[in-house]
């Protein structure tokens, strides 16, 4: 093989149109706005307190302390 000469590399062409572009705009812009739309949904269900938590209930005669009184110690 000579030195000048070299493996040709085959090079694929991509083109949109305008209106493509337009489209895969708003289709990436649907799916983030459902993404966000589900991680507020998740958000809010993950802050609400359930009615079976445990902690929530006062069943097991635990004492309330109020701690504002004490003052902090720190070492």
């Amino acid at each position: 093989m000579t030195a000048g000469k070299r493996k040709q590399v085959k090079k694929y062409k991509f083109e949109l149109t305008r209106r493509a572009i337009a489209g895969v705009g708003v289709v990436c812009f649907c799916i983030f706005l459902w993404m966000f739309l589900l991680g507020v949904w998740t958000g809010q269900s993950l802050l609400m307190p359930s009615s079976l938590d445990p902690v929530t209930t006062m069943e097991g005669g635990h004492d309330i302390v109020d701690l504002s009184n004490q003052k902090k110690h720190r070492p």
